[in-house]
Protein backbone atom coordinates (compact mmCIF):
# COMPACT_ATOMS: atom_id res chain seq x y z
CA UNK A 1 0.00 0.00 0.00
CA UNK A 2 1.39 3.45 -0.84
CA UNK A 3 1.90 6.18 1.40
CA UNK A 4 -1.33 8.07 -0.78
CA UNK A 5 -3.59 4.83 -0.26
CA UNK A 6 -2.64 4.40 3.58
CA UNK A 7 -4.14 7.57 4.41
CA UNK A 8 -7.10 7.32 2.75
CA UNK A 9 -6.99 3.96 4.23
CA UNK A 10 -6.50 5.64 7.65
CA UNK A 11 -8.68 8.07 7.20
CA UNK A 12 -11.75 5.74 6.02
CA UNK A 13 -10.92 3.34 9.16
CA UNK A 14 -10.56 6.39 11.47
CA UNK A 15 -13.90 8.16 10.82
CA UNK A 16 -16.02 4.81 10.55
CA UNK A 17 -15.22 3.91 14.37
CA UNK A 18 -17.75 5.22 16.70
CA UNK A 19 -14.70 6.17 19.51
CA UNK A 20 -11.62 7.55 19.38
CA UNK A 21 -9.88 5.20 21.29
CA UNK A 22 -11.04 2.49 18.59
CA UNK A 23 -9.69 5.07 15.56
CA UNK A 24 -6.19 4.97 17.63
CA UNK A 25 -6.52 1.16 17.22
CA UNK A 26 -7.38 0.92 13.88
CA UNK A 27 -4.73 3.70 12.93
CA UNK A 28 -1.80 1.99 14.75
CA UNK A 29 -2.46 -1.16 13.03
CA UNK A 30 -2.09 0.38 9.79
CA UNK A 31 0.26 2.22 10.28
CA UNK A 32 2.60 -1.28 11.63
CA UNK A 33 1.50 -2.79 8.73
CA UNK A 34 3.37 -0.28 6.51
CA UNK A 35 5.94 -0.82 9.04
CA UNK A 36 5.69 3.30 10.70
CA UNK A 37 5.89 3.76 14.14
CA UNK A 38 3.83 5.34 16.72
CA UNK A 39 4.56 7.23 19.39
CA UNK A 40 3.56 4.49 21.60
CA UNK A 41 5.88 1.94 20.32
CA UNK A 42 8.82 0.87 22.05
CA UNK A 43 11.29 2.56 19.12
CA UNK A 44 9.54 6.09 18.77
CA UNK A 45 9.78 7.30 22.26
CA UNK A 46 12.01 9.79 22.14
CA UNK A 47 13.14 9.80 25.92
CA UNK A 48 13.27 6.20 26.41
CA UNK A 49 16.82 4.87 26.85
CA UNK A 50 19.39 4.64 24.16
CA UNK A 51 22.70 2.25 23.80
CA UNK A 52 26.03 4.35 24.11
CA UNK A 53 28.53 4.09 22.18
CA UNK A 54 30.85 2.52 24.36
CA UNK A 55 30.12 1.16 28.31
CA UNK A 56 29.72 4.31 30.58
CA UNK A 57 30.65 5.42 33.84
CA UNK A 58 28.15 7.61 34.99
CA UNK A 59 24.68 7.71 34.03
CA UNK A 60 23.08 11.24 35.19
CA UNK A 61 24.57 14.58 35.36
CA UNK A 62 23.99 17.90 38.09
CA UNK A 63 25.33 20.93 36.42
CA UNK A 64 25.82 23.69 39.25
CA UNK A 65 26.59 26.94 37.45
CA UNK A 66 27.56 30.03 38.95
CA UNK A 67 26.49 32.54 36.73
CA UNK A 68 28.15 35.38 36.72
CA UNK A 69 31.94 34.21 37.08
CA UNK A 70 33.32 32.90 40.16
CA UNK A 71 36.70 34.25 41.55
CA UNK A 72 39.16 31.55 41.71
CA UNK A 73 41.19 33.68 43.35
CA UNK A 74 39.65 34.14 46.63
CA UNK A 75 38.29 31.07 46.77
CA UNK A 76 40.68 28.00 44.90
CA UNK A 77 43.77 29.67 43.57
CA UNK A 78 46.54 29.88 46.40
CA UNK A 79 49.08 33.09 45.14
CA UNK A 80 51.19 34.44 47.53
CA UNK A 81 53.21 36.54 44.91
CA UNK A 82 49.90 37.72 43.76
CA UNK A 83 49.76 38.90 47.46
CA UNK A 84 52.77 40.16 47.85
CA UNK A 85 53.14 42.22 44.91
CA UNK A 86 49.73 43.90 45.32
CA UNK A 87 48.93 46.88 43.79
CA UNK A 88 51.60 47.01 41.29
CA UNK A 89 51.40 46.91 37.05
CA UNK A 90 51.15 43.65 35.66
CA UNK A 91 53.80 42.85 33.80
CA UNK A 92 52.88 44.40 29.92
CA UNK A 93 53.81 40.77 28.84
CA UNK A 94 50.87 38.96 30.54
CA UNK A 95 48.30 41.40 28.83
CA UNK A 96 49.91 42.32 25.35
CA UNK A 97 47.11 41.55 23.14
CA UNK A 98 44.40 40.40 25.45
CA UNK A 99 40.79 41.40 25.63
CA UNK A 100 39.03 42.18 28.72
CA UNK A 101 35.41 43.15 29.16
CA UNK A 102 35.63 46.22 30.96
CA UNK A 103 39.39 47.03 31.32
CA UNK A 104 40.95 49.44 28.29
CA UNK A 105 42.68 51.84 30.07
CA UNK A 106 46.31 51.08 32.18
CA UNK A 107 45.39 52.61 35.34
CA UNK A 108 43.05 49.45 35.93
CA UNK A 109 45.99 47.03 35.16
CA UNK A 110 47.45 46.61 38.86
CA UNK A 111 47.53 43.51 40.38
CA UNK A 112 44.98 42.92 43.05
CA UNK A 113 46.34 40.06 45.59
CA UNK A 114 43.14 38.32 47.59
CA UNK A 115 42.62 39.28 51.40
CA UNK A 116 41.24 35.84 52.14
CA UNK A 117 42.76 33.06 54.26
CA UNK A 118 44.08 30.04 52.42
CA UNK A 119 44.95 26.29 54.15
CA UNK A 120 45.37 23.10 53.33
CA UNK A 121 42.83 20.28 53.15
CA UNK A 122 42.42 16.93 52.38
CA UNK A 123 44.94 13.46 51.34
CA UNK A 124 46.39 15.88 48.92
CA UNK A 125 47.02 19.12 50.80
CA UNK A 126 43.93 21.03 48.33
CA UNK A 127 44.21 24.51 49.41
CA UNK A 128 41.12 26.20 49.84
CA UNK A 129 39.77 29.34 51.49
CA UNK A 130 37.61 30.45 54.15
CA UNK A 131 35.06 30.95 51.96
CA UNK A 132 34.26 27.69 51.37
CA UNK A 133 35.30 25.53 54.87
CA UNK A 134 32.49 22.91 53.38
CA UNK A 135 33.91 22.54 50.17
CA UNK A 136 36.79 22.12 51.95
CA UNK A 137 35.42 19.45 53.63
CA UNK A 138 35.07 16.89 50.52
CA UNK A 139 38.34 17.93 48.62
CA UNK A 140 38.99 14.23 48.23
CA UNK A 141 35.93 13.40 46.38
CA UNK A 142 36.72 16.40 44.01
CA UNK A 143 38.31 16.70 40.80
CA UNK A 144 39.38 20.18 40.69
CA UNK A 145 40.52 21.64 37.56
CA UNK A 146 42.40 25.27 37.76
CA UNK A 147 43.47 25.49 34.31
CA UNK A 148 40.00 25.96 32.59
CA UNK A 149 39.63 28.32 29.35
CA UNK A 150 37.26 29.41 27.37
CA UNK A 151 36.71 31.81 24.49
CA UNK A 152 34.16 34.57 25.40
CA UNK A 153 34.62 37.17 27.66
CA UNK A 154 31.33 38.69 28.03
CA UNK A 155 28.41 36.91 30.21
CA UNK A 156 25.68 35.77 27.44
CA UNK A 157 27.90 34.65 25.18
CA UNK A 158 30.20 32.92 27.47
CA UNK A 159 27.40 31.06 29.04
CA UNK A 160 25.94 29.65 25.58
CA UNK A 161 29.77 28.94 24.95
CA UNK A 162 29.64 26.55 28.26
CA UNK A 163 26.10 25.39 28.57
CA UNK A 164 26.03 24.44 24.25
CA UNK A 165 30.07 24.52 22.62
CA UNK A 166 29.23 28.13 20.69
CA UNK A 167 28.53 31.62 21.19
CA UNK A 168 25.98 31.62 18.95
CA UNK A 169 21.91 31.44 19.05
CA UNK A 170 19.96 28.12 18.03
CA UNK A 171 22.90 25.27 19.81
CA UNK A 172 21.25 22.87 21.34
CA UNK A 173 22.42 22.81 24.83
CA UNK A 174 24.80 20.01 26.95
CA UNK A 175 21.84 18.58 28.70
CA UNK A 176 19.79 18.46 25.15
CA UNK A 177 22.88 16.56 23.48
CA UNK A 178 22.98 14.29 26.54
CA UNK A 179 19.43 13.18 26.32
CA UNK A 180 19.50 13.28 22.86
CA UNK A 181 22.23 10.87 22.88
CA UNK A 182 21.02 8.76 25.90
CA UNK A 183 17.20 9.28 26.65
CA UNK A 184 16.18 9.27 29.98
CA UNK A 185 14.68 6.71 32.53
CA UNK A 186 12.11 8.37 34.09
CA UNK A 187 8.97 8.12 32.69
CA UNK A 188 7.09 10.61 33.98
CA UNK A 189 9.35 13.64 34.20
CA UNK A 190 11.20 15.42 31.52
CA UNK A 191 15.21 14.09 30.80
CA UNK A 192 16.21 17.68 31.51
CA UNK A 193 15.04 20.02 34.38
CA UNK A 194 16.57 22.99 35.34
CA UNK A 195 16.17 24.70 38.61
CA UNK A 196 17.26 28.04 39.50
CA UNK A 197 17.89 30.66 42.22
CA UNK A 198 19.28 34.12 43.63
CA UNK A 199 18.12 37.77 42.79
CA UNK A 200 17.18 37.23 39.15
CA UNK A 201 17.65 34.51 36.08
CA UNK A 202 21.03 34.08 34.33
CA UNK A 203 22.00 36.49 31.27
CA UNK A 204 21.00 34.31 28.13
CA UNK A 205 18.06 32.93 29.12
CA UNK A 206 15.91 29.82 27.70
CA UNK A 207 18.20 29.45 25.25
CA UNK A 208 21.22 28.36 28.18
CA UNK A 209 18.75 25.01 28.35
CA UNK A 210 17.44 25.06 24.85
CA UNK A 211 17.44 22.27 22.06
CA UNK A 212 18.71 24.53 19.28
CA UNK A 213 18.35 22.50 16.15
CA UNK A 214 17.27 18.84 17.78
CA UNK A 215 13.79 18.14 18.41
CA UNK A 216 12.29 20.24 20.86
CA UNK A 217 11.59 17.11 23.26
CA UNK A 218 15.13 17.26 24.49
CA UNK A 219 15.22 20.85 25.68
CA UNK A 220 15.40 21.48 29.38
CA UNK A 221 12.21 22.22 31.08
CA UNK A 222 12.29 24.51 34.00
CA UNK A 223 11.03 23.60 38.00
CA UNK A 224 9.77 26.72 39.96
CA UNK A 225 9.91 26.41 43.28
CA UNK A 226 6.62 28.82 44.56
CA UNK A 227 3.16 27.73 42.51
CA UNK A 228 2.72 25.20 39.99
CA UNK A 229 6.13 23.18 39.47
CA UNK A 230 5.90 23.74 36.18
CA UNK A 231 4.13 26.42 34.43
CA UNK A 232 0.44 25.65 32.97
CA UNK A 233 0.54 22.08 34.56
CA UNK A 234 -2.31 22.10 36.75
CA UNK A 235 -6.10 20.79 35.75
CA UNK A 236 -8.62 23.59 35.94
CA UNK A 237 -11.13 23.75 38.56
CA UNK A 238 -14.07 22.93 36.25
CA UNK A 239 -12.40 20.02 34.47
CA UNK A 240 -12.79 16.45 35.81
CA UNK A 241 -10.12 13.62 35.48
CA UNK A 242 -12.24 12.24 33.06
CA UNK A 243 -13.08 14.75 31.19
CA UNK A 244 -9.35 15.53 30.89
CA UNK A 245 -8.25 12.03 29.73
CA UNK A 246 -10.19 12.02 26.74
CA UNK A 247 -9.28 15.77 25.47
CA UNK A 248 -6.14 14.00 25.85
CA UNK A 249 -6.64 10.76 24.49
CA UNK A 250 -8.65 12.81 21.28
CA UNK A 251 -5.89 15.17 20.63
CA UNK A 252 -3.54 12.48 20.74
CA UNK A 253 -5.42 10.87 18.02
CA UNK A 254 -5.49 13.65 16.00
CA UNK A 255 -1.87 14.35 16.02
CA UNK A 256 -1.42 10.47 15.17
CA UNK A 257 -3.03 11.22 12.14
CA UNK A 258 -1.70 14.27 10.94
CA UNK A 259 1.61 12.40 11.82
CA UNK A 260 1.01 9.74 9.19
CA UNK A 261 -0.27 12.11 6.66
CA UNK A 262 3.12 14.40 7.37
CA UNK A 263 5.83 12.24 8.72
CA UNK A 264 7.21 15.14 11.07
CA UNK A 265 8.86 14.26 14.11
CA UNK A 266 8.01 17.79 15.98
CA UNK A 267 4.12 15.94 15.80
CA UNK A 268 5.66 12.53 17.73
CA UNK A 269 7.19 15.12 20.31
CA UNK A 270 3.97 16.67 20.97
CA UNK A 271 2.04 13.43 21.75
CA UNK A 272 4.98 13.15 23.98
CA UNK A 273 4.73 16.02 25.40
CA UNK A 274 1.07 15.99 26.38
CA UNK A 275 1.61 12.00 27.80
CA UNK A 276 4.42 13.76 29.75
CA UNK A 277 2.55 16.76 31.04
CA UNK A 278 -0.53 14.14 31.97
CA UNK A 279 1.78 12.26 34.06
CA UNK A 280 3.73 14.81 35.98
CA UNK A 281 0.48 16.21 37.25
CA UNK A 282 0.57 13.56 39.65
CA UNK A 283 4.94 13.33 39.59
CA UNK A 284 5.86 17.24 39.53
CA UNK A 285 4.45 18.03 42.77
CA UNK A 286 5.15 14.58 44.65
CA UNK A 287 8.69 15.33 43.73
CA UNK A 288 8.60 18.79 45.39
CA UNK A 289 7.28 18.08 48.57
CA UNK A 290 10.10 17.63 50.69
CA UNK A 291 8.13 17.09 53.35
CA UNK A 292 8.84 13.00 53.75
CA UNK A 293 13.15 14.05 54.49
CA UNK A 294 14.44 13.53 57.26
CA UNK A 295 15.36 16.43 59.40
CA UNK A 296 19.27 15.11 59.30
CA UNK A 297 19.10 15.26 55.72
CA UNK A 298 17.41 18.77 56.06
CA UNK A 299 20.00 20.01 58.43
CA UNK A 300 22.98 17.96 56.12
CA UNK A 301 22.09 20.87 53.41
CA UNK A 302 21.23 23.78 55.83
CA UNK A 303 17.66 23.85 54.78
CA UNK A 304 15.81 25.98 57.69
CA UNK A 305 12.35 25.65 56.07
CA UNK A 306 11.50 22.67 53.38
CA UNK A 307 9.02 25.00 51.43
CA UNK A 308 11.07 28.06 51.31
CA UNK A 309 12.97 28.42 47.76
CA UNK A 310 16.49 28.18 48.21
CA UNK A 311 19.83 27.22 46.14
CA UNK A 312 20.21 24.49 48.91
CA UNK A 313 16.60 23.57 48.58
CA UNK A 314 17.08 22.93 44.61
CA UNK A 315 19.89 20.58 45.39
CA UNK A 316 18.34 18.45 47.43
CA UNK A 317 16.08 18.25 44.66
CA UNK A 318 18.86 17.47 42.13
CA UNK A 319 19.47 14.55 44.29
CA UNK A 320 15.87 13.21 44.32
CA UNK A 321 15.40 14.02 40.53
CA UNK A 322 18.57 12.18 40.29
CA UNK A 323 16.73 9.05 42.76
CA UNK A 324 13.73 9.40 39.90
CA UNK A 325 16.32 8.61 36.55
CA UNK A 326 16.27 12.00 35.26
CA UNK A 327 19.21 12.06 32.79
CA UNK A 328 20.50 16.09 32.98
CA UNK A 329 19.84 18.00 36.11
CA UNK A 330 21.21 21.80 35.91
CA UNK A 331 20.68 24.58 38.58
CA UNK A 332 21.92 28.18 37.81
CA UNK A 333 22.74 30.49 41.28
CA UNK A 334 22.91 34.13 40.44
CA UNK A 335 24.83 36.38 41.15
CA UNK A 336 28.70 36.34 40.86
CA UNK A 337 29.89 38.98 38.98
CA UNK A 338 31.62 40.91 41.47
CA UNK A 339 33.48 43.81 39.49
CA UNK A 340 33.19 46.15 42.76
CA UNK A 341 29.99 47.85 41.83
CA UNK A 342 27.62 48.83 45.01
CA UNK A 343 25.95 44.92 45.06
CA UNK A 344 28.57 43.07 43.25
CA UNK A 345 32.33 43.66 45.50
CA UNK A 346 34.89 41.04 46.68
CA UNK A 347 34.24 42.67 50.68
CA UNK A 348 30.64 41.54 51.16
CA UNK A 349 28.98 40.54 48.53
CA UNK A 350 31.02 37.63 47.79
CA UNK A 351 30.95 36.09 51.01
CA UNK A 352 27.26 36.11 50.98
CA UNK A 353 26.81 34.22 48.08
CA UNK A 354 29.59 31.63 48.87
CA UNK A 355 27.92 31.09 52.34
CA UNK A 356 24.59 30.65 49.85
CA UNK A 357 25.95 27.25 47.81
CA UNK A 358 28.96 26.11 50.21
CA UNK A 359 27.36 23.86 52.34
CA UNK A 360 24.26 22.60 50.05
CA UNK A 361 26.69 22.19 47.35
CA UNK A 362 28.99 20.01 49.95
CA UNK A 363 26.01 18.18 50.91
CA UNK A 364 24.85 16.48 47.66
CA UNK A 365 28.35 15.51 47.06
CA UNK A 366 28.11 13.12 50.51
CA UNK A 367 24.35 12.71 49.89
CA UNK A 368 24.65 11.24 46.68
CA UNK A 369 27.48 9.05 47.80
CA UNK A 370 26.06 7.92 50.97
CA UNK A 371 23.14 7.24 48.59
CA UNK A 372 25.09 5.10 46.22
CA UNK A 373 24.30 7.45 44.11
CA UNK A 374 27.33 9.06 43.44
CA UNK A 375 29.35 6.45 41.13
CA UNK A 376 26.76 6.85 38.68
CA UNK A 377 26.28 11.22 38.97
CA UNK A 378 28.68 13.18 37.79
CA UNK A 379 28.89 16.46 39.80
CA UNK A 380 29.87 19.53 37.77
CA UNK A 381 30.59 23.50 39.63
CA UNK A 382 31.82 26.45 37.85
CA UNK A 383 30.78 28.95 35.78
CA UNK A 384 31.09 30.65 32.59
CA UNK A 385 34.94 31.93 32.94
CA UNK A 386 36.67 33.53 35.98
CA UNK A 387 38.41 36.58 37.00
CA UNK A 388 41.38 38.65 36.36
CA UNK A 389 44.18 38.86 39.02
CA UNK A 390 44.23 42.94 38.13
CA UNK A 391 42.03 44.97 40.45
CA UNK A 392 38.98 46.71 38.81
CA UNK A 393 38.41 49.73 40.84
CA UNK A 394 34.61 51.19 40.87
CA UNK A 395 32.89 52.31 43.72
CA UNK A 396 34.56 49.09 45.50
CA UNK A 397 36.91 46.57 44.30
CA UNK A 398 36.67 44.07 42.68
CA UNK A 399 37.89 41.59 39.14
CA UNK A 400 36.97 41.25 36.04
CA UNK A 401 36.36 38.95 33.51
CA UNK A 402 38.82 36.74 32.53
CA UNK A 403 38.75 33.37 30.13
CA UNK A 404 42.53 32.55 30.30
CA UNK A 405 42.42 30.38 33.37
CA UNK A 406 39.34 29.72 36.10
CA UNK A 407 38.72 27.12 38.14
CA UNK A 408 35.70 24.18 38.00
CA UNK A 409 35.29 21.29 40.40
CA UNK A 410 33.86 17.73 39.31
CA UNK A 411 32.87 14.58 41.50
CA UNK A 412 31.67 11.31 40.91
CA UNK A 413 31.19 9.61 37.54
CA UNK A 414 34.41 8.53 36.74
CA UNK A 415 36.12 11.63 37.48
CA UNK A 416 39.36 10.84 39.88
CA UNK A 417 38.94 12.17 43.01
CA UNK A 418 41.01 13.51 45.32
CA UNK A 419 43.34 15.69 42.40
CA UNK A 420 44.03 19.05 41.60
CA UNK A 421 45.06 19.16 37.81
CA UNK A 422 46.82 22.08 35.39
CA UNK A 423 48.64 24.67 37.06
CA UNK A 424 48.93 28.61 36.62
CA UNK A 425 51.09 31.42 36.70
CA UNK A 426 52.44 32.94 40.13
CA UNK A 427 49.26 35.44 39.46
CA UNK A 428 47.44 32.90 38.24
CA UNK A 429 46.79 34.73 34.88
CA UNK A 430 47.43 31.59 32.89
CA UNK A 431 48.27 27.98 32.53
CA UNK A 432 51.96 26.67 32.56
CA UNK A 433 50.87 23.68 32.34
CA UNK A 434 47.79 21.14 31.43
CA UNK A 435 45.64 23.69 30.11
CA UNK A 436 41.69 22.26 29.52
CA UNK A 437 39.51 24.15 27.18
CA UNK A 438 35.79 24.13 27.57
CA UNK A 439 34.71 21.85 24.42
CA UNK A 440 38.00 19.23 26.08
CA UNK A 441 35.19 19.34 29.53
CA UNK A 442 32.37 18.65 27.15
CA UNK A 443 34.62 15.69 25.30
CA UNK A 444 35.25 14.40 28.63
CA UNK A 445 31.39 14.60 30.42
CA UNK A 446 30.51 12.77 27.00
CA UNK A 447 33.55 9.89 27.14
CA UNK A 448 32.05 9.10 30.96
CA UNK A 449 28.43 8.47 29.72
CA UNK A 450 29.24 6.14 26.93
CA UNK A 451 29.42 9.07 24.11
CA UNK A 452 31.93 9.96 21.29
CA UNK A 453 31.58 13.17 21.02
CA UNK A 454 32.80 13.09 17.38
CA UNK A 455 29.73 10.51 16.73
CA UNK A 456 27.08 12.67 18.40
CA UNK A 457 26.37 14.75 16.03
CA UNK A 458 23.32 15.87 13.84
CA UNK A 459 22.78 17.14 10.47
CA UNK A 460 21.12 20.19 9.89
CA UNK A 461 20.98 22.80 7.00
CA UNK A 462 23.73 20.36 5.51
CA UNK A 463 25.88 20.54 8.04
CA UNK A 464 27.19 18.20 11.29
CA UNK A 465 26.47 19.91 14.52
CA UNK A 466 28.95 18.94 17.44
CA UNK A 467 28.94 19.48 21.24
CA UNK A 468 32.42 20.07 20.64
CA UNK A 469 32.07 21.82 17.39
CA UNK A 470 34.70 21.93 14.40
CA UNK A 471 37.73 22.71 16.88
CA UNK A 472 39.51 19.91 18.44
CA UNK A 473 38.67 18.94 21.50
CA UNK A 474 40.32 16.20 24.01
CA UNK A 475 39.41 13.66 26.28
CA UNK A 476 41.09 14.56 29.17
CA UNK A 477 42.09 10.82 30.59
CA UNK A 478 44.41 12.64 33.42
CA UNK A 479 40.52 13.20 34.96
CA UNK A 480 39.43 10.03 34.58
CA UNK A 481 39.65 7.72 37.52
Amino acid sequence: MNSKNLRETTRRHFFSNCTMGVGSMALASLMAQEGISTPTSQSSNPLLPKPTHFPPRAKNVIFLFMAGGPTQLETFEYKPELTKRNGEPIPESFIKGKRFAFMNSSHRSNLLGSTRTFQRYGNNGTWVSDLLPHTAGIVDELSIVKTCKTDLFNHAPAKFFMNTGSGQFGRPSMGAWVTYGLGSECEDLPGFLVLQSGPRGPRGGAVLWGSGVLPTTYQGVPLRNQGDPILNLSTPDTVTPDQQRQLVDSVRELNLKRLVASGDEEIATRINAYELAYKMQSSAPELMDTSGESAETLDLYGIKDPNESSYARNCLLARRLVERGVRFIQLYHTNWDHHGGPTENLQKHLPEICKEIDQASAALVLDLKRRGLLDDTIVIWGGEFGRTPMGEVRENTGRNHHIDAFTMWFAGGGFKSGQVYGETDEFGFGPIENPVHVHDIHATLLHLLGLDHHRLSVKFQGLDFRLTGVDPARVVKELIG
